[in-house]
């Protein structure tokens, strides 16, 4: 009598006991057939399974109270019922009907009962049948503990994955909701959630609106903070549906692509991944066609894999490189600095990258650039690039006769951070090889910046750039004589000479500028290196055997020399 109050008040009891009459029944049934055996004995394990899975959800406190079973439920008793009446007609040995036609039935029956079994194990292992607040999906409170927002994630991916459009709608609305407010969420999400599913969502067969909100999903894993959630959405197979949308999806799914692209990239242990995809090609494209901001992404996803060697090459073959060169010039600041990256690497590479960039009056174009650019790390780049492409002969005299450009090399010797110093110091020792006096008459105001370069250890290589660059300058009379009357680059040159100082910069490498500054014969430069100290320090030196110390101290004791006689005579 309790039963039947309790059924005429809950429906799905109802429903749960009709399943259950039913399904002893075909248990029963299954055994007795006589024809498709073979079948019925699969589907009869697939009953003795359900069975089990029908006691477990009439066990759970708060079963009738989940929503997801008000769908379920009824399909689960249709498809019974279907099997009832096939197994039937399964009763005679020799099976009157057409053969085909009822394999093809029951295999379509078995499908669908695979499926509903699937589900409700799912909504049984998830735990929300034993949690009465499942009957809503309410975003925790701020500041719920793991258990809490454990429980949210799972009762969410279990209506993600069994329930109906709208069902999934609510679901992913609620997950992004999450995402988007809490940062460290990711990492739970991929811990008690189904990332495999959300990717599974993304294939365009899906309700366009159900796609769209699992792109959103997917992406903000793919961009979080949290490594664990970048590493879930790549080992699940995250990238190729990505890649898929970034080449065919609307302008803002394209945007997303690109972002979550360029994040699974970052990885090195990712990268390969985009030429197994196919994704060199779409990711070119996007550079050329796309939106301000995938352009932005997709140029960092490149730069993320341009080492892997099977991908430069393919860059090389599709026509990456004045894709790049464009974006240098029309991207984003961001933009840029990505692009100016990528074709420091390809240049870099080989002499093939070399004269593609060349070609493409990639050299002019990088050259332009460096009178605009405000970002820092972009003229570190596309310096980079310009020291690569000086190797090639052509490029070499174009850079040294240009006296725009070797003007701003010396004014970022003079006011750049240290890395645009040390670049600009080993481009400019390279170029004066070639350079006119009258253009190193203009470079003469970076000197002063030069000498205090080499009293830096740091990087290694500074010192000598800025020596040859000095001594190579110092060709120049004019410049000499400015040399000198800067009192404190005497004094550092003077001070690095000293013994005392060969721990930080290797002794010929002030010896040789000494020598430079001396070498015109000018009475003038050789008293004011006396003046400083400069004859003890190289007489030490030549002792030492340092290499040119004993040429400076002949040219500066000719000075010397010359004070003794005079002051003699006077007297």
């Amino acid at each position: 009598m309790h039963r039947a109050a309790a059924a005429a008040a809950n429906p799905l009891q109802t429903l749960l006991d009709l399943i259950n009459s039913t399904l002893s029944l075909l248990l029963r049934s299954s055994l007795t057939v006589r024809s498709f055996v073979g079948r019925w004995t699969a589907i009869h394990s697939k009953l003795a399974s359900l069975h089990s899975s029908v006691a477990d959800i009439s066990d759970s406190p708060h079963w009738a109270q989940n929503p997801l079973l008000h769908t379920l439920l009824p399909q689960l008793l249709s498809t019974l019922q279907r099997l009832t009446a096939l197994a039937d007609q399964c009763t005679d040995a020799e099976f009157a009907g057409g053969k085909l036609l009822m394999q093809s039935d029951l295999d379509m029956a078995s499908s669908s009962l695979s499926n509903q079994l699937r589900d409700l194990d799912l909504l049984l292992r998830s735990g929300v049948l034993h949690q009465s607040n499942a009957i809503v999906l309410s975003h925790p409170a701020p500041g719920s503990d793991k258990e809490d927002l454990g429980f949210f994630i799972r009762d969410l991916f279990t209506r993600l994955q069994i329930g109906g459009v709208e069902f999934k709608k609510k679901a992913l609305e609620s997950l992004l909701q999450l995402l988007n407010g809490d940062d460290k969420s990711s990492g739970l999400i991929v811990r008690e959630g189904n990332v495999a599913y959300l990717i599974h969502l993304l294939d365009f067969h899906h309700q366009p609106s159900v796609r769209e909100q699992a792109i959103f999903a997917v992406c903000l894993l793919a961009t979080a903070d949290d490594e664990s959630s970048r590493k879930a959405v790549f080992e699940e197979g995250g990238l190729g549906p990505l890649l898929r949308i970034l080449e065919s999806g609307s302008t803002h799914l394209k945007e997303k692509a690109a972002m979550a692209v360029e994040a699974l990239t970052a990885d090195p242990e990712n990268a390969w991944a985009v030429s197994a995809y196919g994704g060199v090609s779409v990711l070119i494209e996007a550079c050329r066609s796309g939106s301000p901001v995938t352009q932005t992404h997709a140029a960092g996803a490149i730069r993320n894999v341009v080492n892997v060697e099977e991908i430069k090459t393919a860059l090389g073959e599709e026509g990456a490189v004045p894709v790049l060169i464009q974006l240098l010039l029309s991207g984003t600041i961001t933009a840029q600095e990505k692009s100016a990256n990528c074709i420091a690497i390809l240049a870099s590479s080989d002499e093939y990258f070399r004269a593609l960039i060349i070609q493409e009056r990639g050299l002019q174009r990088l050259m332009h650039l460096i009178q605009d650019l405000p970002n820092s790390d972009t003229l570190e780049h596309v310096l980079r690039a310009i020291t690569w492409l000086s190797a090639s002969d052509s490029c070499s005299k174009i850079l040294s006769s240009s006296t725009i450009f070797l003007i701003q090399l010396g004014e970022f010797i003079k006011q750049g951070n240290t890395t645009l110093q040390q670049i600009s110091a080993s481009l400019l020792a390279h170029l004066l090889v070639n350079v006119s006096d009258g253009n190193k008459r203009a470079l003469g105001s970076c000197m002063g910046s030069l000498v205090k370069l080499m009293e830096s250890p740091k990087p290694v290589g500074l010192q000598e750039s800025a020596a040859q660059s000095l001594v190579s300058l110092l060709t120049v009379r004019s410049n000499r004589k400015e040399l000198v009357r800067d009192e404190k680059s005497v004094m550092r040159l003077v001070q690095m000479l000293d013994a005392k100082s060969h721990e930080m910069v290797a002794s010929k490498f002030p010896v040789s500028v000494v020598a430079a500054v001396l070498s015109g014969g000018s009475g003038g430069c050789r008293k004011r290196m006396v003046a400083a100290g400069a004859h003890p320090h190289l007489q030490r030196l030549a002792e030492m055997e340092v290499a040119g110390a004993k040429k400076a101290l002949q040219r500066l004791a000719g000075s010397r020399l010359k004070t003794i006689f005079s002051r003699s005579w006077r007297e």
